[in-house]
């Protein structure tokens, strides 16, 4: 399974939400995404899961948005919530709650973090 293949499997709004995340962290990152683990993962050094940087996935009523090391990562807008070990996540229920910039933003600080 692709992203794509992921991607639009989802009903809206969680297809759009899907796409616009899709969007932004392929701009960000020299590699696609891949599946992983049943969801999609962004990663750095070639295979899925080896330095993964970005993911994310949906439920019944939201996608979730995580960065591995996200904790890391300078969020004056307070909106990344701490989750398992490093990682930070944001819970997203509609497409107009994802600031491009600030999510742009997000996902080169994390990358940075692995380079």
């Amino acid at each position: 399974m692709t992203v794509n293949d992921y991607t639009t499997k989802l009903d809206q709004p969680l297809r759009e939400i899907a796409e616009k995340l899709q969007a932004l962290i392929d701009a960000a990152m020299p590699q696609a995404g891949a599946v992983w683990h049943g969801h999609p993962v962004w990663s750095l050094g070639g295979a899925p899961g080896k330095t993964p940087v970005a993911f994310f996935k949906a439920y019944k009523n939201y996608v979730t948005f995580g960065l591995w090391r996200g904790q890391e990562i300078e969020d004056p807008s307070g909106r990344l919530t701490a989750a398992n070990r490093q990682m930070a996540v944001v819970k997203l229920q509609g497409v107009e709650e994802i600031d491009d910039e600030l999510f742009a933003s997000w996902i080169e600080a994390a990358r940075a973090l692995e380079a």
